[in-house]
């Protein structure tokens, strides 16, 4: 079966070309990891160096043995789900709301699946644009990253849910602002730290709250990764925004306003009530209603706030989108703490599976040596 077959809406058109414009750059002064040259970009060639030694095999750390039921693959409560409490919700069987749960799962891993497509072009365009040599060596290992995670939310939909959903409107609107902008540090604004930064607050809560082992492997392991690709957007732009006009910086801050609307937007899963026969316009209205669907999208600014203001775009403007957001208070959130977290959590997890491994065959030999004495 193609992936054609498994879209519910399409797409119609599977190949998606968005115009590019701007320059490729070449730099022939190279610093190597280990090398100090006091300007700082150790820094960069230090990531550089966790980003190799950090590769892994989605077909071999995953556990692709668990199984995981298509119709509650995150064990989703009743109370998270938009209809909920709703006239319709009274009208669902058993058999409803799985398929409810379903449509939803793969919905959400289908925008996770989207997302890191369009990280991973986005990705090879740093590699093609970045003036700095040190930026195309980390931004190569992303590249790599990323095609590694489309691989596995890929999987996922195919081989567990069987089931997967257009790109987002919002999210292919950013997307292809951020494609088509010839400025060099715009794929780093617009992925690097909106659609990563989004990414990971939602993988996080997912990655927190389900009890299933298998997408929660995958949504650590990947978050691993994901917690690099950010520190690599706030440290290139960080140092190149101390160096732009107050115009210039304006200029950003208006993408990046304009994108967290985009990405506020983006998550709202209205494409899946419309597939239950549920109008748009009372599908928007249940998910602004809906109290899970606040508290979840006011956390999905979690990492993209404080990153932005790190990163040197806080004026008032700014500020003020996020007062109407309701998530100013973010700003202050310890994002280095955040990124150790999803690093321990994801080395915690292998080292309490390989433990578990180790007993079990243990178990096995010594029950083999056991049946071998009776014998």
């Amino acid at each position: 079966m193609s992936t054609q077959d498994l879209y519910v809406n399409g797409p119609h058109d599977p190949l998606w070309q968005v115009p590019a414009s701007g320059a490729a750059r070449f730099s022939w002064e190279a610093m190597f990891p280990g090398q100090k040259n006091g300007s700082g970009r150790e820094r960069l060639l230090a990531l550089y160096q966790k980003g190799k030694d950090k590769q892994w095999d989605g077909a071999k750390r995953i556990d692709w043995d668990l199984e995981v039921d298509p119709y509650d693959p995150l064990g989703t409560p009743d109370e998270s789900m938009t209809l909920y409490g709703t006239r319709y919700w009274a009208k669902l069987t058993d058999e409803d709301k799985g398929e409810l749960r379903r449509h939803y799962s793969a919905w959400q891993f289908s925008q996770f699946l989207h997302g890191e497509q369009g990280a991973m072009v986005c990705a090879a365009r740093i590699v093609e644009s970045v003036p700095d040599l040190d930026a195309k060596f980390y931004s190569a290992t992303q590249t790599m990253d990323e095609a590694r995670h489309a691989e596995i939310y890929s999987r996922f939909l195919h081989e567990k849910i069987g089931m997967l959903y257009p790109v987002n409107d919002n999210l292919q609107g950013l997307l292809g602002d951020t494609l088509r902008d010839s400025r060099w540090d715009m794929p780093y604004l617009g992925m690097q730290v909106l659609i990563e930064g989004l990414a990971l607050a939602a993988f996080g809560m997912l990655r927190d709250t389900t009890d299933k082992p298998l997408p929660k492997q995958i949504l650590a392991y990947v978050m691993q990764d994901e917690a690099r690709h950010v520190a690599f957007g706030r440290m290139a732009l960080r140092d190149y925004y101390k160096q732009l006009s107050d115009a210039e910086l304006r200029e950003r801050e208006e993408f990046v306003i304009e994108g967290c609307y985009l990405m506020r937007d983006r998550l709202r899963g209205i494409e899946v009530l419309e597939n239950f026969g549920i109008p748009k316009a009372e599908a928007e209205e249940f998910s602004e209603q809906n109290e899970f669907l606040h508290l979840f999208r006011k956390l999905l600014f979690s990492r993209i706030v404080p990153c932005v203001k790190d990163i040197g775009l806080w004026g008032k403007r700014l500020q003020q989108a996020y007062v109407d957001m309701g998530v100013l208070d973010l700003g202050d959130s310890n994002l280095d703490l955040l990124m150790a977290e999803d690093e321990e959590i994801a080395e915690r997890l292998d080292r309490e599976r390989f433990a578990q491994e180790e007993t079990a065959r243990v178990t096995e030999v010594a029950d083999a040596i056991a049946e071998g004495a009776v014998g």
